[in-house]
């Protein structure tokens, strides 16, 4: 595809939120030895996309300017593989995770690491599959590897609680927590309480009211684990709430989340805040779609927009309040 343009979207500075997403053509890109050129057909925004844009990582990411927002979630169509890679040829529906650090997922066309590629069945749309990789992997790095939750149910029964549970990574939490031997507690918007009970949580707290602030559960239950999703909730609430070796899990761990994760480490204190650190694999992503496959976990789609309305997922994005993932198509 030597000289074709394809639409994308790209931003020139840090700071600007919407406004500074610009629409450009650019060259298709080639891909690597070890790379997939694919035509997308969906991609989902995650928050890591407008916080890069904001600064969050300065001065290390982005890398270089004008730089094209990763969306790091893609479904899409192999056009053509780099020589390395023997297991996809074109033609093939896949669902890929790109990294941030390079970016690329908000245009026509993107390059995927052929490692963390994986097929998508023909029962999954590509919308449902643009859905899963950030959320659904955090969520299952976070129950399996750090709450120590085995999703075939082999586990003594915990206590898991789930915050934010109606959003992007929590619908998704609540889902395969309740594949393990668990009882879930969530917290949501009084909106989304069916919702987030449809998914299967034994107990759902609106979180403005005093209970729901407080985290206190309706059974009187003392969590094992806290697969914490939103923000500015301070050590004070977790820690009457947990149990003797109880932990917070923080996707989004701030300063404080540090200082009180160091502090923790040094008392030797059983309760604990843990930040959440992985890198993906190819092998969960495959796991989890096949999990998508058979109807033992779904994508919950907040909002989709076309590529020339990107500005507008963004804003979505940044508002806070989607329920699951927000789609962009080109």
């Amino acid at each position: 595809m030597a000289g074709k343009l394809m639409h994308a979207v790209q931003y020139n500075s840090y700071g600007g939120g919407p406004a500074g997403l610009k629409h450009v053509e650019l060259p298709v890109p080639a891909p690597k030895e070890d790379e997939v050129l694919l035509k997308i057909e969906a991609v989902s925004i995650n928050p890591i996309d407008w916080k890069l844009q904001k600064g969050i990582a300065r001065p290390l990411l982005p890398r270089k300017f004008p730089f094209v927002p990763s969306a790091t979630d893609v479904s899409g169509e192999v056009v053509t593989v780099g020589s390395g890679v023997k297991n996809f040829k074109a033609g093939d529906k896949v669902v890929s995770i790109l990294s941030p650090m390079s970016g690329g997922g908000l245009a026509e066309f993107c390059v995927a690491k052929g490692s963390l590629t994986v097929p998508r069945p023909p029962e999954l749309s590509a919308v449902e599959a643009a859905g899963i990789p950030s959320g659904a992997l955090t969520a299952h790095v976070a129950l399996t590897q750090y709450a120590g939750v085995k999703l075939d149910g082999t586990c003594p029964q915990k206590t898991i609680l789930v915050t934010a549970a109606s959003g992007g990574v929590g619908h998704f939490a609540v889902q395969l927590a309740k594949l393990g031997n668990t009882h879930v507690t969530a917290t949501c918007g009084a909106r989304n309480l069916e919702l987030v009970k449809s998914l299967g949580a034994d107990e759902v707290l609106d979180y403005k009211t005093p209970d729901g602030a407080a985290l206190r559960s309706p059974a009187s239950r003392k969590y094992d684990a806290v697969i914490h999703c939103t923000t500015g909730i301070p050590w004070s609430i977790f820690e009457p709430n947990l149990s003797g070796n109880g932990k917070v899990i923080d996707l989004t761990p701030s300063v404080s989340t540090m200082m009180t994760f160091a502090l923790k480490k040094f008392t030797c204190s059983k309760k604990r805040i843990v930040p959440l650190l992985y890198s993906p694999e190819g092998e969960n992503l495959e796991y989890l779609v096949k999990l998508v496959k058979e109807g033992k976990l779904k994508t919950v789609v907040d909002s989709k927009y076309p590529l020339s309305k990107a500005e507008d997922a963004w804003a979505k994005s940044i508002d806070g309040h989607a329920t699951g993932k927000i789609i962009v198509e080109p």
